[in-house]
């Protein structure tokens, strides 16, 4: 008799909801490590024990560190191993009410190249956030673990010393709470960035695309409605938030140009003319003078790059090309542009001429992008004689000329010199030239690279080696070249995120752009860079380099070039692909795989600068 009783007991014990077995658990990580659904960490983020540790201080708490100015970020996990309900909150208490706390619930995207789960999209929300496991919306089966990041503002006014906090969650009866401690130093992080970061686009429609709903409901012409240019705005300031610029192209290979990105013309030959700057002056007044940013931590400010309209067929017919009619339309409309700008306080913009065509596209019979065959060239030199032509040369209007190269850039930095004033360079094949980023400089010219943003499936750390690798090689920034296509269902069917940094919002009833785990890391990194440069007047640039270098990857200055290859003294159009490759695997091989520690250890060298290491 009694054996049945302790047999039913038993019976009843498993038969009890399952909070009472283990109840939620709430833990902190750092940045680089991304949780997976299930509570584990992503597998290209394992490994990092030291950095996990690192976090949490002798009295276990989590222990922030940061500047002002700028952002500190970390991650909170709820664990639940049976689905419940549950509310987070995070506080810190700040008598000065400077210090601001911005929460992001994780989506964990389904990435069908390995058939598993990243986080990335961090959708806005907040505190105290409450919901369930799993989380009906992203509908993992078997969901144990959300994730949150956690974004602490702190503003350059802030005033330094220590603040505390804590991370509360609530499930059930049972509550966890996760102390905070905040230490804020004296420094301010510099305003203006040593490395630009520009996020790439082509024109609008992607908009209407990935915002159907307001797209839909809108009765009118959506490439006029004031939803539109709001959209294009919150694109722009949601890059410039996390200190970075954003390109939108508005023109195809054919040369065709969206109304929304270009006056309207009238007229042919002499009597071509704007006719109206109505879509013109509504899309980019608010960039140009800096009332889009209003509403943004870093105060408003002009855009600092920006590209026209103009290509072979825009504002002069290509038909025309090589008569006196084509330079009149070209050389009136470019004035009206100058004398528009001017006379608008337009002043703090470098307004590109930028050709992004190929010839391969059957548009034009030369390439403008990333030029190969020497005569092509020749076509820089008399759009560099038309533009003289057209602008005044005491203008405080900055018009420049903007070329994207590659295969033979060397000796176009040579003949374009004094026309093409913005180089923006193929990466792989601007390490062969060293002293190429600092001849240019010398001479005024802005020089970037460029190349595609790494996706989920690399370590958290691999998108900090792009703005990295700029500031060791001296050149003004890097360029991620499409950062604005997530794919066509980024939530289930994930392609993997080398083509987006930003994501849409309509998913969750916002008319806005969301920002990217990556996104934010990108950022943080190029907060430490502005650091580390500002140190240079104490310490040799070429040793804070060399010591950032080491503690990223073990590497020194001169892994991050390569050798100058037989090839680069060979005519561009008899290169082989093969070649190429072969030419660029000195730095393939130090700069692949950077370890899931490697930014936070440049990062704690920053710290140690300033002596405010632990």
């Amino acid at each position: 008799m009694r054996r049945f009783h302790w047999q039913n007991f038993f019976l009843f014990l498993l038969l009890l909801p399952g909070q009472c077995w283990a109840a939620a658990s709430l833990e902190a990580l750092p940045e680089f490590l991304r949780p997976d659904p299930f509570g584990g960490i992503v597998t290209p983020d394992q490994g990092g024990a030291r950095l996990r540790a690192s976090l949490y201080d002798a009295r276990h708490r989590v222990a922030l560190k940061g500047w002002r100015g700028g952002y500190v970020s970390f991650q909170l996990i709820v664990n639940s191993p049976t689905p419940a309900a549950y509310s987070l909150d995070v506080s810190l208490l700040d008598p000065g009410h400077k210090i601001q706390t911005d929460l992001f619930r994780e989506w964990f995207h389904f990435t069908d190249s390995d058939k598993h789960y990243y986080p990335d999209a961090l959708v806005p929300v907040h505190a105290p956030y409450s919901s369930r496991l799993p989380e009906p919306d992203n509908k993992i089966a078997q969901q144990t673990a959300q994730a949150f990041w956690v974004d602490v503002y702190v503003p350059p006014d802030a005033k330094p010393g220590m603040f505390a906090g804590k991370a509360r969650l609530r499930s059930g009866a049972s509550s966890v709470t996760v102390p905070l401690q905040l230490t804020v130093f004296d420094r301010v992080i510099p305003a203006d960035d040593i490395v630009t970061v520009d996020h790439n686009s082509y024109g609008s429609s992607f908009l209407a695309e990935q915002y159907a709903t307001a797209y839909h409901n809108y009765s009118g012409n959506w490439f006029e409605s004031d939803q539109l240019f709001r959209l294009i705005h919150a694109y722009h300031q949601i890059f410039y938030e996390h200190r970075g610029i954003m390109h939108q192209l508005g023109y195809g290979h054919s040369g065709k140009v969206a109304p929304e990105f270009a006056p309207a013309l009238a007229g042919t030959g002499r009597t071509r003319h704007v006719s109206d700057w109505t879509l013109f002056d509504r899309h980019y007044g608010p960039l140009f003078d800096g009332t889009a940013f209003v509403s943004s931590r870093r105060g408003p400010r002009a855009i600092p790059f920006v590209y026209l309209p103009i290509n072979p067929e825009w504002p002069a017919s290509y038909e025309f090309w090589g008569e006196p009619g084509y330079e009149a339309e070209f050389v009136n409309v470019l004035s009206e542009m100058e004398r528009h700008f001017r006379e608008k306080g337009w002043t703090h913009t470098d307004f590109e001429v930028f050709f992004n065509h190929k010839k391969r596209y059957m548009g034009f019979p030369w390439d403008g992008d990333e030029v190969r065959f020497p005569k092509d060239i020749n076509y820089f030199l008399i759009y560099g004689r038309l533009l003289k032509k057209a602008l005044p040369p005491a203008s405080p209007v900055h018009f420049v000329m903007r070329a994207d190269v590659s295969w033979d850039m060397e000796q176009e930095f040579k003949l374009l010199k004094g026309v093409v004033t913005v180089w923006c360079c193929g990466g792989g094949i601007l390490s062969f030239y060293r002293d190429a980023p600092k001849t240019l400089r010398d001479r005024g010219d802005v020089v970037w690279y460029y190349g595609g943003p790494p996706g989920v499936t690399e370590n958290a750390a691999a998108i900090t080696e792009f703005p990295m690798r700029a500031w060791l090689w001296g050149v003004n920034g890097y360029v991620h070249w499409l950062t604005v296509a997530p794919g066509e269902d980024p939530w289930f069917h994930f392609d993997g995120g080398g083509t987006v940094l930003v994501y849409s919002g309509d998913r969750f009833g916002l008319t806005e752009p969301i920002p990217s785990i990556r996104l934010k890391i990108q950022r943080n990194c190029l907060q430490d860079i502005a650091v580390l440069d500002s140190f240079k007047k104490q310490e040799p640039l070429e040793s804070l380099r060399s010591e950032a270098a080491h503690r990223f990857n073990n590497s020194v200055l001169d892994d991050w070039w390569n050798p100058r290859p037989a090839l680069a003294d060979v005519p561009s159009d008899q290169w082989q692909g093969s070649a190429i490759d072969a030419a660029m695997e000195h730095t393939n091989k130090w700069l692949a795989h950077p370890g899931v520690s490697a930014w936070y250890n440049v990062h704690e060298y920053a710290l140690q600068l300033a002596g405010e290491a632990k």
